[in-house]
């Protein structure tokens, strides 16, 4: 059934998704959300609370437990339950692009790409790596045999972001429902909408009551989550500040814990690079500028040699200025506002530093004239700054680009591998080989060669600061399940 209550402008939630129910929260305080392309309100839900989190927590604990639940029915049977969600969320597929860029400015051209298709295509991908998982027997050394048994992991508290919020969850759910977990999962207060839309399509799909729970709020109940002492796992993504907090906690209780934290990733551009904008423009967005700068895997350093430095430049603010820069919803949008007026300020703190450092903005560096409503900042290119400046050296979560030049393949790579971050990057190049050869020295987790985006196949997450463990393929599977060996 539907709990929301829209009118023309406003959606409201009055009720929490807590062991297969809509029950009343245990406080009062609600959770606001305001439309960053208009700064108007557009949605309130309730904000959970500490008591909240023990409710979900239990009733996933329960769910779990029981031995002829969801940790302990037939593979082929959650399978089923999987493909069953998937469908519902398909049914939502619109609707769920049109919240989320209506509370964080993704174009919807994006959400439609990555928030409307990423959820049910990682169900559909577990629903189907399950079925394949196959008893293992060994031989031991020591004579006999050692049976290696894959079991869930147990009840998982799921922290998700607000930048692309349903991805980013499924990146956990879709794993732990596979292996056999329960969840409490909670989203960004930024981004809540849409899970209450998540709510809605379990419940048709008839996920048995506890297996998902969800409540929204900010750090204090995260907090809670993280360190309840009926939680087996934290999935985490968000801020390596907030990263490092929890990996803490989680190290004095012995939790098991996978974090994907914040990057500041090398758009690599050899010497030889193709840089025609017609033929590379859509590749060269999605690695350096999508959703608005608010990716954690962009490369937002971009190498260039010194011998086509001025090119390179002159390339990058052709395309930055470029973009067509919107309202979220509109169809031709391809930059929309910040998530937040918060975050406007931050991407402008930035910039302002960026010029004081002695960066050269060639294109962008303020608010665009024909926007006077919403938290947009113009897509802005910086030339002259090394990778020592600020701006190279901190992840901004904006529209901003730093141009910095080496002198042959070593340096730029020697300047890549120089940051605290390593989750994604590119390599430019006109030969593959010579590109492979420079993608396999940068440290980091993830890498592409003219072109990224992360595939459900593959293993995704980063090294140094940017996090540990890894989610998506089977590795991320592996991430919600126990080993235990039999010795025969």
């Amino acid at each position: 059934m539907s709990i929301s209550t829209p009118s023309a402008t406003v959606t409201n939630y009055d009720k929490l998704y807590i062991g297969g129910e809509w029950r009343s929260p245990s406080g009062s305080a609600r959770i606001t959300v305001i439309s960053p392309n208009t700064g108007e309100l557009i949605g309130e839900v309730p904000d959970g609370a500490e008591g909240d989190i023990d409710a979900a927590v239990g009733a996933a604990r329960r769910a779990f437990d029981d031995p002829r639940g969801w940790s302990g029915i037939a593979p082929a049977e959650r399978a089923g339950h999987l493909e069953r969600f998937a469908t519902e969320i398909e049914k939502r597929k619109d609707e769920f692009a049109e919240r989320v860029s209506s509370q964080n400015g993704m174009p919807i051209g994006v959400a439609n790409q990555l928030e409307a298709v990423y959820p049910s295509t990682l169900l559909r991908y577990y629903a189907g790596l399950i079925g394949e998982q196959k008893e293992e027997v060994r031989d031991g050394m020591f004579g006999g045999k050692v049976e290696v048994q894959r079991s869930p992991i147990g009840v998982v508290g799921a922290i998700v972001p607000w930048n692309f919020p349903q991805t980013l969850a499924s990146f956990k759910y879709a794993p732990a429902l596979a292996a056999g977990c329960t969840l409490v999962i909670k989203p960004s207060p930024e981004t809540v909408l849409d899970a209450f839309l998540l709510a809605e399509a379990a419940d048709a799909a008839g996920i048995p009551p506890g297996v998902i729970n969800i409540v929204p709020g900010g750090r204090e109940i995260g907090a809670h989550l993280v360190s309840h002492p009926n939680v087996d796992k934290i999935g985490f993504t968000g801020s390596t500040a907030a990263g490092k907090s929890i990996a803490e906690t989680c190290g004095r209780l012995l939790r098991p814990v996978t974090l994907e934290l914040g990057g500041k990733s090398a758009t690599i551009v050899l010497d030889d690079a193709e840089l025609d904008l017609a033929a590379i423009g859509n590749d060269l967005f999605v690695a350096t500028l999508a959703n608005n700068g608010q990716t954690c895997f962009l490369g937002t350093r971009v190498l260039a040699p010194k011998s086509r430095y001025a090119e390179v430049v002159d390339v990058l603010t052709a395309f930055a200025g470029s973009m067509t820069i919107g309202n979220s919803l509109a169809a031709d949008t391809q930059i929309g506002p910040m998530a937040t007026e918060r975050q406007r300020d931050r991407v402008e703190g930035y910039i302002a530093k960026g010029r004081s450092d002695g960066g050269r903005v060639t294109t962008g560096g303020g608010r665009p004239s024909d926007q006077d409503r919403g938290w947009f900042v113009q897509p802005t290119v910086f030339a002259d700054v090394d990778n020592t400046a600020t701006i190279s050296r901190e992840e901004i979560f904006g529209p901003v680009l730093s141009v910095i030049s080496y002198d042959g393949d070593d340096e730029a790579i020697a300047i890549a591998n120089d940051s605290d971050f390593g989750l994604g990057g590119t390599v430019w190049s006109a030969d593959p080989e010579r590109a492979l050869g420079v993608a396999r020295r940068v440290q980091t987790g993830t890498i592409g060669l003219g072109r990224y985006i992360p595939d459900p196949a593959a293993p995704f997450g980063g090294v140094k600061h940017s996090g540990m463990g890894r989610e998506l393929g089977p590795e991320g599977l592996a991430a919600y399940q126990n080993l235990k060996s039999i010795y025969r």
